[in-house]
């Protein structure tokens, strides 16, 4: 819509609000517009696609003060009180083109493990589950037929850690006796001798992004000896120690722009450059130990070049291409973000390659925080705390959306949908909940696990939910 002109202003703003439609990052759409008081979403995205010309109607969501708008304007205004006087900012936050269902239902109970099933995670392009366990054994599990596909043995202690490469050509577990196997997720066969090196358990595993290195060939590995390593799967060794946290590393994450991030219980956050493992940047704020790091791209990070429509790819180059495109596309021209969450019931929003001070502190949990996530679109951050809430904030501000009640013990994990309208959350309680995040209420209550539930993920192509837990089996999930 044009713009009133100047001259018509007193006669014409009677029934029309002076708007700025905003991207996610806060850059205006283009100059403030006079609109009808009586649009609603509909018309706001007829008005957004001819703005940004998109060739194919794209659909959005709209937001005003992190509220999403469902009714016409005026019926905004009146029930916020907001005067027509002052410009009204409007976010407009593209959706995805497809839509994922709640899972309501278990659709496999499958025993194997012996033990606890400390960790679960699908492959990137969503098609293989992966699990380790108290076991010391690592399982994949054939999706089609819900049954196991390979047991994977050569850990001599609890498997605490799993994760798979990008390009789905490996998956590297790790074990409470601080040794790494990678394995070959096609045969389920060892692909080399163990990477030893660390002396602690291992407390997580971070692969380095396809659209940096493909095919995939490093990743970093997290222990409580207070040492990252970087490790080359290739020349089967590890090539860099990150040294300098002064106790146990927690968390570990690889990031989009090439820099390694860890957390750790002396309370600070590091960033480290890959090529000779140089300390970056140190991020201090937290009082306790940080818990749980997570970055606004991880999603995209996770899954390379994989999306929803589930193409495969017949090189590392073309594989390499289609992942930088993801990647620039979900990160845009702002900096990638980061969130950690720690023992102090705390979290702090960090722009890392702008800033070593923290953009946002985020109170509200009464407990430790245990697990924080970003939403796959880069919107909402969850976390996850022993106080038996899960949280919603904003994820370019930090601002507290809204608090998800349910559980009866502490929330241990959580997982989005891939297309960032349902949160899912395993907890000690033995039960998984999914929530929407549109209207901030519990979707589906899942219970059937016998004991605490240490583990959930939802697959990256949304189809499926895979959780783990106290009583030793693996539960899938469907809608």
């Amino acid at each position: 819509m044009e713009t009133e002109t100047g001259e018509k202003r007193d006669t014409t703003t009677i029934n029309n609000v002076m708007c700025l439609l905003m991207h996610p990052d806060g850059a205006p759409l283009g100059a403030p517009m006079y609109l009808p008081q009586n649009a609603g979403p509909q018309q706001l995205q007829l008005i957004v696609n001819k703005i940004l010309d998109n060739e194919e109607k794209l659909p959005y969501a709209f937001y005003i003060a992190d509220e999403e708008l469902l009714v016409p304007l005026e019926a905004y205004l009146h029930k916020n009180k907001v005067s027509v006087e002052k410009t009204l900012p409007i976010v407009c936050q593209p959706q995805a083109i497809f839509r994922i269902r709640a899972v309501n239902r278990c659709s496999a109970t499958i025993s194997g493990h012996a033990e606890a099933v400390h960790t679960v995670a699908f492959s990137p392009d969503g098609r293989h589950l992966a699990s380790g366990s108290g076991d010391t054994t690592v399982r994949l599990w054939d999706l089609n037929t819900q049954t196991p596909l390979y047991t994977c043995t050569g850990h001599k202690n609890w498997v605490l850690c799993i994760a798979w490469s990008p390009d789905g050509k490996y998956l590297v577990s790790g074990s409470k006796s601080g040794e790494l196997q990678c394995w070959d997720p096609e045969t389920g066969k060892l692909s080399g001798n163990p990477l030893s090196g660390h002396k602690k358990w291992i407390t997580g595993i971070s692969w380095e992004p396809v659209h940096l290195s493909a095919p995939c060939r490093r990743f970093v590995s997290a222990s409580k000896d207070g040492d990252a390593r970087i490790w080359d799967v290739t020349l089967r060794k590890c090539v860099i120690c990150l040294t300098g946290h002064t106790l146990a590393i927690t968390c570990v994450k690889w990031g989009g722009d090439g820099m390694i991030y860890t957390g750790s219980q002396d309370c600070t956050i590091k960033v480290w450059e890959t090529t000779q493992g140089k300390l970056i940047r140190e991020l201090k704020g937290h009082g306790h130990w940080v818990n749980s790091l997570a970055l606004s791209t991880e999603y995209v990070l996770r899954t390379g070049a994989f999306d929803h429509t589930g193409k495969q790819y017949s090189s590392p180059e073309e594989m390499k291409k289609v992942a930088l495109e993801r990647y620039n596309e979900m990160r845009g021209n702002a900096p990638e973000r980061l969130v950690s969450g720690s023992d102090d019931f705390t979290m702090f929003l960090w722009e890392p390659f702008v800033s070593k001070h923290p953009k946002t502190r985020m109170t509200g949990h009464q407990q430790l925080v245990n697990h924080v996530y970003f939403s796959p679109d880069g919107q909402w951050v969850a976390s996850a705390s022993f106080d038996k809430s899960v949280k919603l904030w904003n994820g370019t501000t930090g601002k507290f959306i809204a608090a998800f009640r349910g559980h009866v013990g502490p929330v241990y994990q959580i997982s989005w949908s891939a297309d960032s309208r349902l949160l899912l959350s395993g907890s000690k309680d033995s039960t998984l909940k999914v929530w929407d995040i549109r209207t901030r209420k519990l979707k589906q209550d899942l219970p059937g696990h016998s004991d605490e539930v240490f583990s959930v993920d939802w697959s990256p192509d949304g189809e499926k939910v895979a959780s783990g837990g106290k009583d030793k089996v693996l539960k899938l999930w469907m809608g």
